[in-house]
């Protein structure tokens, strides 16, 4: 819950920024033009990084890890802001992300604490191994924690699907060749973003299911916040072809509520 107020603190930081005017007409891209960013990202990250290792260090940070690991290592992992192009267009679906990244005893790392807050849609979701998923949202009369589960769907057919793409021409594609092929079996396939947001939206039961192909190694602090979100409220996560979730490299990841993704995955396996 400390590391859930650094983020909190954070996002409201770049809250400030999104409604400080700015260039809408201008999005910039990272160095090797793969990536969009925020200048805000560049204040944002080490702001919280300094706050968690005040907080407690730990072994660092999940970013500059050495090659090798004993089990019980753990790590912080920051994001900068997961929605960019939402955050620079004055969208509210935009978040930042904070998850704690811990090695076992043979060797491998997987998420243990998620925490995704948009500041913007006065929300943030918070998990940690073992201890469920709650959902803490801002009201007029305060904050109201609940505790959040997937919905209860049992096919695909009258769903709520929503998927995420790059703007990068071959991993659209993918993206929508999936979306044509389930076309008319959802009741609605939605479209919002961000990755860490869809998660969580499979984890409270707002969707059904997710899907976005080529999630990069810069989106590793979304999934795995979200990721845990998802496990604790007890849905599933997986790669496209079921394996599970690599947290050093790319992946196709899909999340259901653990009752329509063996019916879903035939469609992104095409």
């Amino acid at each position: 819950m400390q590391a859930m107020r650094i983020a909190s603190d954070a996002g409201g930081h770049a809250l400030q920024d999104q409604m400080n005017p700015h260039d809408l007409a201008h999005m910039p891209v990272s160095e090797g033009k793969r990536q969009y960013t925020v200048d805000v990202d560049s204040r944002l990250v080490p702001y919280m990084e300094a706050k968690l290792a005040a907080l407690d260090p730990l072994d660092g940070f999940w970013r500059s890890r050495p090659e090798h690991c004993r089990p019980g290592d753990r790590f912080w992992c920051v994001g900068g802001i997961d929605g960019v192009i939402n955050f620079l267009r004055n969208m509210s679906e935009w978040s930042v992300t904070i998850s704690l990244f811990e090695f076992n005893e043979k060797g491998s790392a997987q998420p243990i604490i998620g925490i995704v807050h948009a500041p913007a849609l006065g929300l943030t979701y918070v998990a940690a191994r073992g201890e469920g998923a709650i959902r803490v949202r801002r009201t007029p009369t305060g904050d109201k924690r609940e505790k959040i589960m997937p919905s209860t769907t049992s096919r695909l057919e009258g769903s709520v699907v929503s998927y995420g793409m790059s703007y990068v021409f071959a991993e659209s594609r993918r993206a929508l060749d999936v979306v044509a092929a389930i076309a008319g079996k959802p009741a609605d396939i939605k479209r919002v973003g961000p990755a860490s947001l869809d998660l969580c939206k499979v984890a409270d039961g707002t969707y059904d299911a997710y899907f976005e192909p080529h999630l990069h190694e810069w989106d590793i602090s979304a999934v795995s916040a979200g990721t845990v979100v998802v496990w604790e409220a007890q849905g599933q996560v997986s790669q496209w072809n079921g394996s599970l979730i690599h947290w050093r490299r790319e992946n196709d990841v899909v999340a259901s509520n653990g009752l329509i993704g063996a019916e879903l995955r035939p469609f992104l396996l095409v």
